[in-house]
């Protein structure tokens, strides 16, 4: 049986296990150091929430999320950063019941009253598994500003 929890800051070294598993699934690089995820995620200003999936006592899943707000809507959202579920319960709900977790808990913290995440292109089963929940496009490109560019704008 799955169940369900919020993390804590004790969970800081399995969050990043499972963090680093679905960067090896996306084949993606290392992910950033637990100590990170304690300082921003459970330090005197956390910046993201994160619920995690168990079976047995041992994590099988995880959501990472953090506050949206749309100046369109006029109302806050949750913006889910990360979303992982191990290869072997994947299909059986435990996404969904992921993605309801962080809903409520975002919704009883902040009054989220929307969702938004994104999917790697070439992530087929993923985008099936979000069109199925009723999740859509937003219609325009997601992009990032970092390093060198990023430290450039205080100079300009």
């Amino acid at each position: 049986m799955i169940s369900f929890r919020s993390a804590v800051a004790e969970d800081v070294l399995v969050i990043r296990d499972l963090l680093q598993a679905l960067s090896d699934h996306d084949g993606g690089p290392e992910v950033g150091p637990a100590s990170a995820l304690l300082k921003h995620g459970f330090g005197e200003r956390p910046l993201f929430r994160a619920v995690l999936a168990e079976e047995e006592g041992e994590a099988v899943g995880l959501v990472l999320f953090y506050p949206d707000f749309s100046t369109l809507r006029g109302e806050p959202g949750l913006y889910v950063q990360d979303l992982f579920v191990e290869e072997r319960l994947r299909g059986q709900g435990v996404g969904r019941q992921l993605l309801s977790r962080a809903r409520a808990l975002a919704e009883s913290c902040w009054g989220a009253r929307y969702m938004t995440l994104s999917v790697s292109p070439d992530n087929t089963a993923a985008k099936a598994a979000y069109d199925k929940l009723g999740f859509r496009p937003r219609g325009y490109d997601f992009l990032i500003l970092d390093g060198e560019a990023f430290a450039s704008l205080e100079r300009s």
